[in-house]
């Protein structure tokens, strides 16, 4: 049984110590609410064999609908740091914007202590899977699908951040919320931790969420969110779509670098063809060094330095000439740094735009300006 969302999310608001209620609730027309008991039938009542993936949040299982549609079936578990108003933004952000490369929301459940969403199921899972999963779910992903996926997820990223109203940071790009489909599109989903961004704001002031690896520096350690996170996320990505190895995981060379650490020593040594997957016996390697580059452009220590995503798609795209002098060195957040930064704050707080259109530093414009990669210097000035 299914029914309009419009009006039905009284029941979600969060409520103080005297009961009252408080914060958003969702008026939506365009998604579907489900009932429990068919969310049940779906999966076989939750059953073990139709779980396909899980993380901090609950559990995604595999459903087939009373219309034999199959979907993606997102269950938030009781312990889940996702609570009701997480739970709320990525309801209002998901149902309001449409895009290739945009995981679409089907509908949602909220009886009782469940709070579930239903999407559009993606026939081969995540990148995560795919690229850095187990040998039982690894597929070999040729040149040409993996710089689709770069160029697909570059495009959905550039649509939240320039054309979504108002636009959203998403602020958990990684491997394994880069979905799949059957064609191996790439479609980037789970909003739970997005940040609607106004025009008239430059920076937001947050509580730090994301995940190891995909961290730009200025957002770990200060909590400064700006749309150039997800491009540094983005860059950090794309390195591990090139190399097939994860960010959060591996570590390489005597030094234990990271990947963005990795790719920054190979550039300077002159061997970026180095940090290509074994699996890749074939692609043209012009456009791979080019992919990379693109990469540390995105990755730059220095917020401001980094390309906006519009810039991105089209270096991605298109055989550009890129100006290394432009480039300057990666920045590295390392976990346990942050014991003594500190990092982390319950207050939001934004500031008004300024100047606005001089934030994006265009990568293939010559800039004198350059920055240290270590931990203290490598904050927007």
């Amino acid at each position: 049984m299914t029914s309009s969302c419009f009006g039905v999310f009284n029941s979600c608001k969060q409520r103080d110590s005297r009961g009252r209620a408080k914060g958003e609730e969702i008026a939506t027309n365009n998604v579907r609410l489900f009932s429990y008991n068919s969310l049940r039938s779906a999966t076989d009542d939750f059953h073990p064999s139709c779980r396909i993936g899980g993380g901090g949040f609950g559990v995604v299982y595999r459903g087939v609908l009373r219309n034999g549609t199959h979907v993606a079936i997102k269950c938030l578990s009781a312990e889940s740091k996702q609570g009701t108003q997480e739970f709320l933004t990525e309801i209002n952000m998901i149902s309001t914007i449409r895009h290739p490369n945009l995981v679409e929301l089907v509908g949602c459940c909220v009886e009782g202590n469940n709070r579930i969403l239903v999407y559009e199921y993606m026939e081969n899972n995540s990148l995560a899977s795919v690229l850095l999963g187990s040998k039982s779910k690894h597929v070999a992903l040729s040149w040409p699908q993996r710089a689709a996926i770069c160029l697909g997820t570059a495009s959905g990223l550039a649509f939240l951040h320039e054309e979504a109203e108002p636009h959203i940071v998403h602020r958990d790009i990684k491997a394994s919320n880069v979905l799949l489909d059957g064609n191996f599109t790439p479609k980037i989903g789970d909003f739970g931790l997005a940040k609607l961004f106004p025009d008239n704001v430059t920076h937001v002031s947050t509580r730090v969420a994301g995940t190891v690896g995909y961290l730009a520096p200025e957002y770990a350690l200060l909590g400064q969110l700006t749309k150039k996170a997800d491009v540094y996320s983005f860059g950090v990505l794309v390195l591990e779509i090139i190399s097939g190895k994860s960010s959060s995981k591996a570590a390489f060379e005597e030094d234990m670098l990271v990947l963005v650490e990795w790719a920054w020593k190979l550039r300077k040594e002159e061997r970026l063809l180095h940090m290509v997957d074994p699996e890749l016996t074939e692609y043209p390697e012009n456009e791979v060094i080019r992919f990379i580059k693109v990469a540390l452009f995105c990755t730059q220590a220095a917020a401001q330095q980094r390309p906006n995503m519009k810039q991105v798609l089209q270096m991605l795209a298109k055989n550009v000439h890129l100006n290394e002098k432009a480039l300057t060195e990666p920045g590295v957040y390392r976990a346990h740094a942050s014991q003594h930064s500190g990092v982390g704050s319950s207050r939001e707080t934004s500031s008004s735009q300024k100047n606005k259109g001089k934030q994006s530093v265009d990568p293939l414009i010559t800039t004198s300006h350059v920055y240290s990669s270590s931990m203290t210097h490598m904050l927007p000035r």
